[in-house]
């Protein structure tokens, strides 16, 4: 296989039948959209979306001291995690900065799925292969050895319940226990980047296509849809979600993207950036670092990462992504801005869009937040 030939996920028949518009991610070719992407958006808030995330990387880490492997790898303290639950995390450089952010699911006593970014899986095995070195506990790239799926929306559980008898009313938010899906072997993960209550499916890529067929049969009254990864973006953009290579970085620590807690100092031993990450933790206390809001549009014009959010004609922030909000209606941006500009109603400041100065709101994030 050349250098410049993309991956293809094992429904890449599926979605070229259904019309899918495909695009480069990370090396892979993914579905962007199946047809209008404000209508798929729009499908996962009001009824129901299914995702094909199969280039996301996994990779397993199994041993005795898989755990403490873990816990001086990443930032969090994943020791604590209890089997069958799931923990947001992020694993760092050894002055601070963000390699990626990270999902580490618990499946038993020594074992632990890591769920990577498909454009950092390799950058990520490689920094956990190295740290393992010394531990009881061995690193495995899985990333062959599964197909994701994922069902958002508030119509999922009905449907992923019409075909299985895993107990999704007691899954909660951030755990997964196995179960049969549609007569699939999956791990049901109750997760997501949607802002929506759902489901994420680990299962064999054999049978990726079996199960996404099931699912859209279960989920034809419901208003099911497939959704590509165009609307993904606008979905976690209005919840406030960080998406690596936007709000998140090797030039940031999670202090400076306001992700601070991330990092458990009171776990026990080392890990990988703990001196670096005191630093910047001291830093962000005695000198803020600049803010990650929302901001939302006054006008149409839609704004794009880098772009210079100003104020009283000075630069005084950075746009990190920006798109048209289907939910509410305008353009909306997240962005980091000095704190001074920070306070949710600040007057005056704008985003410079090609030389014009148009004018935004700041706000709270998330720009959405579902209905319990």
């Amino acid at each position: 296989m050349s250098s410049t030939e993309l991956r293809r996920t094992t429904l890449d028949a599926t979605h070229r039948a259904l019309g899918a518009t495909m695009t480069d991610f990370a090396g892979w070719d993914m579905p962007l959209r199946y047809g209008s992407e404000r209508d798929e958006h729009v499908a996962v808030r009001t009824r129901a979306g299914l995702f094909d995330l199969s280039h996301m990387g996994e990779i397993t880490v199994t041993g005795p001291r898989a755990a403490e492997l873990l816990n001086f790898a990443l930032v969090g303290n994943i020791g604590s995690v209890k089997p069958g639950r799931a923990r947001y995390t992020m694993i760092c450089r050894e002055d601070g900065g963000i390699l990626d952010d990270l999902i580490v699911y618990r499946l038993g006593d020594t074992e632990y799925l890591v769920v990577a970014n498909a454009s950092n899986a390799q950058v990520v095995l490689d920094a956990l292969t190295a740290r393992a070195a010394g531990f009881e506990a061995e690193v495995r790239d899985d990333r062959d050895a599964y197909a994701l799926l994922a069902v958002q929306g508030p119509e999922s559980p009905g449907i992923l319940g019409s075909l299985t008898d895993a107990d999704l009313d007691g899954l909660k938010y951030y755990a997964g226990l196995p179960g049969t899906v549609a007569g699939v072997p999956a791990l049901i993960a109750r997760t997501g980047y949607t802002g929506e209550d759902g489901f994420e499916l680990f299962v064999r890529p054999e049978h990726a296509v079996e199960l996404w067929e099931a699912l859209t049969r279960a989920g034809e009254g419901a208003g099911l849809v497939p959704c590509g990864l165009s609307c993904r973006d606008t979905l976690r953009l209005e919840a406030g979600m960080p998406l690596y290579g936007h709000e998140l970085s090797t030039a940031l620590t999670p202090f400076d993207a306001g992700l601070g807690r991330v990092v458990k100092f009171e776990k026990e031993g080392d890990f990988v950036g703990r001196a670096a990450l005191a630093e910047a933790a001291d830093r962000a206390a005695s000198t803020p670092p600049r803010v990650l809001v929302g901001l939302v549009a006054e006008g149409r014009r839609v704004p794009r990462a880098g772009y210079a959010v100003v104020a009283g004609g000075e630069v005084v922030g950075e746009v990190t992504s920006g798109a048209p909000s289907p939910t509410l209606g305008r353009p909306i941006a997240m962005a980091y801005v000095d704190p001074a500009h920070a306070a949710p109603g600040t007057a005056g400041v704008g985003v410079d869009i090609r030389g014009s100065h148009e004018p935004y709101e700041v706000v709270a994030l998330p720009f959405y937040k579902r209905q319990k």
